[in-house]
């Protein structure tokens, strides 16, 4: 528990925290928020949530390389907390006019900012603080844990502001991107010759020669396949399909809005074990376990009717999210060039979870306004279970190479 006593892990952390809660007060309620107050349909929120993702994708690839050979400075750490701050004002009085009146030119101009900010954001921001927490010598799940914790209290306040007034919401988000901006201020990180030199040395040919090899294509796959496909629904179905169990939809948000806050609660507490279990079961079985358990709750919701029930299923996620973030992370370090890390987890994790959203979110909302959600669920459901078993006999054991560890030492990072 030394990390306790480090500075660096408070501020990481309080990165971390305030992030998630600007994030968590408007998106935990985004699609409940463009189906009931702006009415728009399952096929025209498939297309907003595709056209989010085609965008972030740029600045997806953009953030990994810049931030890759920027090290631990914090030049992109600046812009994120311009957006942050601003979220507010846009969301309000440019994005709801626009996706009312406009609908194409506000979705685009929405997917860019959102991108930039939050889609994109919360990718980069992970992968600088994993990096911080290697520099400075503490486990990355036990920072992230405070970001799972920021995301609960966002998604409890969230709950009870949406039913007042939604726009109260987008500005509580620039609220907390004020204190995300002043931490950024006090927060003072070392960068050594040392670490400027290394980072100097990466160039697109490095990244492209890592995006060759056969290994972080298969991890891509299964990403695609498992995670990607599990977001849609998590974010774009559950929602909605949770609060269509209550008679009025204003006591339906509160109490998803207490249940989300109780499940990244309980998130969070796994994301501070969540090092240990994996440390214990390797990155690949971990991985594989996390499959599991996004299939288990997405078949799980086509089984059950009732609220009690939905909402048991729903704090699966809790576990699910913890095991998954952390494994990836140590997939990536003891699999490849650790300096590239946040070009890895980006284009890796983030990006292929976009490029799953652009091709199946449309697919997926019109299969649900065709079938219900219990077909929809069964599907998704099955095809998640299948990429899981693909797992198995496709990924890397969770056990480092000596090659990999030589690296690791080599660049000063492990």
């Amino acid at each position: 528990m030394k990390f306790f006593k480090n500075s660096k892990y408070w501020f990481s952390s309080g990165y971390l925290f305030f992030f998630f809660v600007a994030w968590a007060v408007w998106w935990a309620f985004y699609a409940i928020w463009l189906s009931r107050t702006l009415n728009l349909n399952g096929v025209q929120t498939g297309l907003v949530y595709s056209i989010n993702s085609a965008v972030s994708l740029v600045f997806m690839f953009a953030f990994g390389v810049i931030e890759d050979k920027l090290g631990t400075r914090k030049n992109l750490l600046w812009v994120q907390s311009i957006l942050l701050m601003g979220t507010g004002p846009f969301l309000i009085y440019v994005y709801e006019p626009l996706l009312q009146s406009m609908f194409l030119l506000g979705t685009i101009l929405g997917a860019v900012y959102l991108g930039a900010a939050f889609l994109s954001g919360v990718g980069f921001l992970e992968a600088y603080v994993e990096k911080i927490s290697r520099k400075y010598n503490f486990e990355y799940g036990t920072s992230r844990m405070w970001g799972s914790l920021g995301y609960a209290v966002g998604a409890f306040v969230a709950g009870i502001s949406l039913s007042i007034n939604p726009h109260l919401n987008f500005w509580l988000a620039s609220g907390f991107g004020c204190v995300f901006f002043l931490l950024n201020i006090f927060y003072k990180v070392d960068v050594t010759e040392k670490e400027k030199k290394e980072t100097s040395e990466l160039n697109l040919k490095t990244v492209f020669n890592t995006l060759r090899l056969k290994k972080f294509w298969l991890l891509i796959i299964f990403l695609f396949g498992t995670s990607c496909i599990y977001g849609i629904y998590d974010q774009q179905l559950f929602p909605v399909f949770f609060t269509h169990h209550f008679t009025d939809p204003d006591t339906g948000y509160q109490v998803y809005g207490y249940l989300n806050s109780f499940q990244v609660f309980l998130e969070s507490a796994m994301m501070f074990a969540a090092p240990f279990i994996i440390n214990k079961l390797g990155a690949k079985r971990s991985l594989t376990l996390a499959g599991l358990i996004m299939c288990t709750r997405i078949l799980g919701s086509a089984m059950v009717d009732n609220v009690i029930g939905i909402s048991l299923i729903k704090l699966l996620h809790g576990f699910e999210t913890p095991i998954l973030i952390v494994a990836i992370f140590k997939y990536i370090a003891l699999n490849f060039d650790s300096r590239l890390s946040a070009t890895i987890y980006l284009i890796g994790f983030q990006v292929s979870g976009q490029i799953g959203v652009i091709a199946f979110s449309s697919l997926i909302g019109s299969l649900y306004d065709h079938s219900g959600y219990n077909m929809t669920f069964l599907v998704i459901g099955l095809v998640v279970l299948a990429f899981t078993v693909y797992s198995i006999f496709s990924l890397t054991g969770g056990k480092a190479r000596k090659k990999q560890r030589l690296d690791a030492v080599r660049t000063g990072q492990s």
